[in-house]
């Protein structure tokens, strides 16, 4: 069977392209501030003085890394309306993502905390300074620092799991290539040339990252 590329319809449908793929990106973006933020906040509370905080976290991480990402979106976006919550496509990706980038990088951030040295602590508090400055300004970063490469890893994985919020017509970017392909029926040159985009962003944010870590935490990245 001989089939001959037609890359004619690329320039009509790159707008709905880019604007999927920017899309894809704000998600991103957003959902890798807050995942971090709430990591953060999970690992120290997995770490601190309350028994029942940390059992709660504990279950939280399970529940979310051993249920498939595709049933905690759907159980957000149309499960919670049957308890009276209802959200629009982009805000119930949002929160899925998050919560779901959440419960791994817990375990990330965990083990960058594990790494550092306690006595790195005790001096500090030894200085008189309170443990949120010593956490905040001494071990975080150290742990930052230690775990960037997983936690850049993590992000670039949540960027391509992102695809799926297309089942909710969240327009993404594998979303608006569905629509490119129904339209003009060449499957194989719209989903080569999202394959190229998704390469491309993924490339450019893992560089965007290591770039941004070596400004801010400093170098030594391998």
């Amino acid at each position: 069977m001989r089939y001959s590329l037609d890359f004619n319809w690329l320039w009509d449908g790159m707008a709905a392209l880019a604007y999927g793929a920017g899309t894809t990106l704000a998600l991103t973006v957003s959902t890798s501030v807050l995942g971090i933020v709430l990591s953060i906040l999970g690992a120290a509370a997995r770490r601190g003085p309350y028994p029942w905080l940390r059992k709660l976290v504990g279950l939280y991480v399970e529940i979310m890394r051993n249920t498939p990402f595709l049933v905690q979106l759907f159980f957000i976006f149309f499960g919670l309306p049957s308890l009276g919550i209802r959200l629009d496509p982009i805000t119930a990706a949002v929160l899925a993502m998050t919560l779901n980038m959440a419960a791994y990088t817990i375990e990330v951030v965990g083990a960058g905390l594990d790494a550092i040295p306690r006595g790195q602590k005790e001096a500090a508090q030894a200085l008189g300074l309170r443990p949120r400055l010593v956490f905040f300004k001494i071990i975080l970063p150290q742990a930052i620092a230690i775990i960037f490469p997983a936690l850049t890893s993590q992000i670039i994985i949540m960027m391509l799991e992102s695809a799926v919020v297309s089942q909710i017509s969240v327009r993404e970017l594998a979303q608006e290539a569905d629509l490119l392909q129904s339209r003009t029926f060449r499957s194989f040159e719209t989903y080569l040339v999202a394959t190229l985009i998704y390469l491309s962003m993924s490339a450019a944010l893992r560089r965007l990252l290591f770039a941004g870590k070596r400004r801010f935490l400093g170098a030594g990245l391998a």
